[in-house]
C-alpha cells in the first residue's frame, strides 16, 4: 500500500473516485454530442469566452474593490478572514441569478402550467433569498468575532506561566 501511495500520490479510494468521475464525464459527453454536436460545441466555446473574457475580470474587480474598501479597520477588531463571509453569499446569489435570470428579470415566456406561479414573484423571492444568505453570513461572522474576542479576553485574564511557582 505504501508503494502505491508513493507511486500514485494518494490512496486507492481517490483513484477510484477519479476513474468514476472520468467515466461519468465521458458518458455525459457522449450523450450530449449524440443530440447536437454543433450546438454543444458552440455552447462550450461561448461559455468559456463568456467566463474568461467577461465574468472573470468582473468578479476579480469586485473582489479587489471589496478588499480595498473594507481593508481599513480599527485595530481593536480581531483579525478574521472576513472576505469569505462576503464571497460565499455573493457566489450563491450569483449562481441563482445565472440559472434563473430569465424568470427573475421577466425575460422568459411564462410557464403557468409548469410552475403555477405568477410572473412577478421571482425577483422578490430572489432578493429575499439573497438577503437571507447575506444575513446568515453576517450572523456567522458576528459569532466568529464574538468567539475570537472571548478567547482574547480569557487569554488576558489568565496568569502568565510560572506565576504561582514557589522560589
Amino acid at each position: 500500500m505504501a508503494r502505491f501511495v508513493r507511486w500514485y500520490g494518494s490512496g486507492p479510494l481517490h483513484l477510484l473516485v477519479l476513474i468514476c468521475s472520468f467515466a461519468l464525464t465521458g458518458y455525459a459527453f457522449v450523450r450530449l454530442f449524440a443530440v447536437g454536436p454543433i450546438e454543444v460545441a458552440i455552447w462550450f466555446v461561448g461559455a468559456a469566452i463568456l467566463h474568461d473574457l467577461i465574468l472573470l475580470p468582473l468578479y476579480s474587480l469586485a473582489d479587489l474593490t471589496a478588499h480595498s474598501v473594507l481593508r481599513h479597520r480599527p485595530a481593536r477588531v480581531p483579525q478574521v478572514l472576513w472576505i469569505n463571509y462576503l464571497r460565499v453569499p455573493t457566489f450563491f446569489s450569483g449562481a441563482l441569478l445565472l440559472v434563473w435570470f430569465p424568470l427573475i428579470l421577466d425575460l422568459a415566456v411564462p410557464y403557468q402550467g409548469a410552475a403555477r406561479l405568477p410572473e412577478g414573484v421571482y425577483l422578490g423571492r430572489w432578493l429575499a433569498i439573497t438577503g437571507v444568505l447575506f444575513g446568515a453570513s453576517a450572523l456567522a461572522l458576528a459569532v466568529k468575532l464574538g468567539r475570537i474576542r472571548r478567547a482574547a479576553r480569557a487569554d488576558e485574564e489568565r496568569p502568565p506561566p510560572g506565576h504561582d511557582a514557589k522560589p
